[in-house]
Order: structure tokens, then sequence, then C-alpha cells
């Protein structure tokens, strides 16, 4: 039987992992990789975390199972953290997930479930694995236009064109803030027209939120999806806390669907135990309760929220470094619109043989497609790489 096995095709972030641990090069610069690093070039444990740690190995009695849905207490935190009060609780249905990888893919199952000949549409670009998970589960899939590479921003005018192609009950995914890759973000008003747009052509917004937080602040950052909730009678939700609360390797995400009424958000709700139950029955734990610590507690919260609109103002620095090293390096404003952009990516606009380039020449590791992880950029050192950068033009 294994002999017959395919080999699958190389990740390529995962790849460059592999290919940055090997570099034998003491000056390498890892730029690739998705994951928040502070100055030092670690991705710390924040401290609201820790001290939620230390309560639950003090107050935890069992390991025993929670429940097909996870921790409830976590999930209804999450349902607030990201929706507040724009939609009637009673039409939330919401199940713990091994991270938002986890919640999209429950999420893409349910859809197959509910309407197999539906085709879910994403940004073009996206996220990598938002297409490989809907290739390897056979859905079909369509792409709308996003960014503009001229303007390196939202391309919103064929955005809408292609979203109004789409057929009836298609699944139009969103980001819901801090694109990635592009860091080009649409507007609040942008968000409103969207909404009236999918309400009128009877089209479901599927949102992807990874990065709460990480861009114009935690309340700001879920304006836009609060008004699209609000005028949706259906809408899906996959959100993460491997950014926002640190716990990548702790795989702590939800997935949350808003239903039309209470009757369908019970059917709702029995669908996602059901599909949890088919893939891994109960969702990785710990993660999830020190989540529900910190949410639930007043001085926790306040600390949490403090350290992440640190880390949040810190990659807003590096964005404006970045942009004034690369114009006195390139003499141009061509790299501006890199302080404008939110969250931990942008894509710099280079080739592929230019990105190669820089790996070979210079150490310094970047997606092909020039995407860059702001929060892993050198603060001492963004001279050296506008430079390297330049070079390479």
């Amino acid at each position: 039987m294994l002999e017959n096995l395919k080999p699958q095709p190389l990740d390529k972030i995962i790849a460059m992992i592999g290919q940055f641990k090997a570099d034998p090069r003491t000056e390498k610069l890892d730029l690739g990789v998705g994951v928040y690093k502070d100055v030092n070039g670690k991705t710390p444990i924040m401290r609201a975390v820790k001290a939620a740690e230390a309560r639950l190995l003090e107050s935890q009695q069992s390991k025993s199972y929670v429940g097909l849905l996870g921790d409830l207490t976590y999930n209804a935190a999450m349902a607030d953290l990201i929706l507040g009060d724009s939609v009637d609780s009673a039409r939330i249905a919401s199940a713990q997930t091994p991270g938002g990888t986890g919640a999209i893919h429950q999420l893409f199952e349910m859809i197959k479930m509910a309407s197999p000949d539906a085709k879910v549409w994403i940004s073009n670009p996206s996220w990598p694995n938002h297409e490989a998970i809907l290739k390897h589960l056979k859905m079909p899939v369509g792409k709308y236009r996003y960014f503009d590479d001229a303007t390196c921003d939202v391309d919103f005018d064929g955005m809408k064109a292609d979203i109004s192609s789409a057929a009836p009950g298609d699944i139009i995914l969103l980001h819901g803030c801090c694109h990635n890759p592009t860091g080009a973000n649409i507007t609040v008003a942008q968000w409103a027209e969207l909404a009236d747009l999918l309400l009128a052509k009877n089209l479901i917004p599927m949102i992807d939120i990874a990065y709460q937080g990480f861009g114009e602040g935690l309340a700001d950052d879920v304006k836009g999806l609060r008004i699209m909730a609000a005028k949706s009678p259906q809408m899906l939700i996959a959100a993460s806390c491997s950014k926002n609360f640190g716990l990548y390797r702790d795989r702590v995400g939800v997935a949350i669907a808003i239903a039309e009424d209470a009757a369908q958000q019970d059917l709702t709700k029995a669908t996602l135990a059901t599909i949890n139950r088919l893939n891994y029955s109960f969702a990785p734990d710990h993660g999830a309760a020190v989540v529900s610590i910190i949410m639930n507690d007043a001085e926790l919260r306040a600390d949490w929220q403090s350290e992440l609109e640190e880390m949040r103002l810190g990659m807003l620095d590096l964005r404006v470094e970045l942009a004034d090293a690369l114009r006195r390096a390139t003499n141009s404003d061509r790299f501006d619109f890199v302080a404008q952009h939110r969250g931990m990516f942008s894509r710099l606009g280079l080739t592929v043989g230019q990105v190669e380039t820089l790996r070979a020449q210079n150490g310094i590791y970047i997606v092909s497609d020039s995407r860059i992880n702001i929060a892993g950029l050198p603060k001492n050192g963004m001279d050296d790489l506008a430079a390297a950068i330049a070079a390479v033009l």
C-alpha cells in the first residue's frame, strides 16, 4: 500500500524553515515565516499568558474530556471579542478548534456538507493554505481580484466586479484584517459596501481573522467585520489565538457560524460537534483554558491588551523605519506603501529571481512572492537590509 503514495508538493514556507536552519551563515535573516518576534528575534510568551498558565496549573483538577465543542467559556469569550454586540448571541454557534487552520478546515467541511456545489471565492493573492485545503477537500474554488501590483493597494473595483460574478449561495472568503500576504486592507466604508453587495447577490461571507489587534487595534480591526455581521443573515468566521495571544504551538482557534435564528443555530452547533468528532473528537484544552482565564479576569485582560498594543505599535515603527530606509537606498518613493499597510506582512513587489538573489548573496530569506514578515525586520540593521534590496532591483 505505502509504495503507492506519491510525493506531495512541499509548502514553500515550511520548506523555507528547513532551508534557513541548514544555512551555516551567522548573518542570515528570516523574513519568511509568519511568527511574531521581538527586538531580540524571540517569540515571547506574553505576560498574561504566563500568569494564566500558573493559575491553571494550580487550579485544574482533571484532564478529562471537555466536550465536542470545546471550552464553552472560551468560545463565548472569543465570539464577544470578535463580534461584540453586533449579533444576537442566540444566533451564534461556535466550536473550539486546533488553531485557526482547524477552524477554516471545519468550516469548509460544513460548507461541503450543507451546499456541496457552492464555490468558495478567495482573494488573489491569499494565504496559500486556503486554496490548498479547498483542493484537498475537492471543493470548487474561485478567485477575486484583490491586490493592484501597480499601486500596491486594494483593487476594490476589480474585487467587486469579480464577486458580483459569483453564483447565489457561493461563499466569499475575506480577511478580517491585516491581509495575508499583502498587508493591504479594505476600509470600513468598503466593508459596508461589500456587505450590501453580498446581501443583494445572496452570497455568504466567511471571514478568516488571524491577526485581530495587530492592525489598527483590537476594536478597530473588527469594525468592518461587525458591520457585515450585523447585515448578514448567515456568516462564517474562523479565528486564531496564535498571533494575538502568542499561542502558536498550543493550537487555539474557534469556528463561528452566525445563523438566521435560534433553531438554525442549534442545528449548526450540532453539525460542528459532529465534524469535530469525525476529525479529532476534542480540541486541545490547555491554550483555550488560558485564553478563557485571561478574557474573564479584568487585570489579566488589561495586561494582555497592553502588551498586544506594544507589539502592534512596534510593528508600525518597523514599517516606517523600513520605508524610510528603502527611500534612502533607492532614492524613490517606490516602497512608501510599506508604512501604510498593516499587520505582519507586506509584499515588496520583487521577482522570484530577486528574492533568490537575496537569499543566495545575503542570507535574507523571503517568501518567493516577496512577502516579508514585518516582525522579523532587524531594527538595528534596516539600512543594510534596504541596501541589499536596492542592489537587486
